[in-house]
């Protein structure tokens, strides 16, 4: 699961602007990420890696760097290794 909110860091906590909708007394793992300050929340540009880090998914595929095609159009190389 992955949750993207914007948050203030106050000194000792970080406060949501909204209710980021997590179950309480869970444990999270946090990844922050700071915005440059010159943007106000929910505004302007985001960064692409950010961007394409929410929308990954751990398939458990070890091997989709060299057999992309296979995974993503159900074809091998046309080199013909298929590998």
């Amino acid at each position: 699961m992955v949750k993207r909110f914007w948050a203030l860091f106050d000194g000792e906590v970080l406060r949501p602007d909204d209710p980021p909708g997590l179950k309480p007394n869970m444990r999270y793992v946090v990844t922050v990420e700071h915005d440059g300050g010159e943007r106000e929340p929910g505004r302007g540009d985001i960064y692409p890696l950010s961007a394409i880090l929410g929308l990954a998914t751990d398939m458990g595929v070890t091997d989709l760097s060299t057999r992309h095609s296979w995974y993503a159009h159900g074809r091998l190389e046309e080199d013909g290794r298929g590998t």
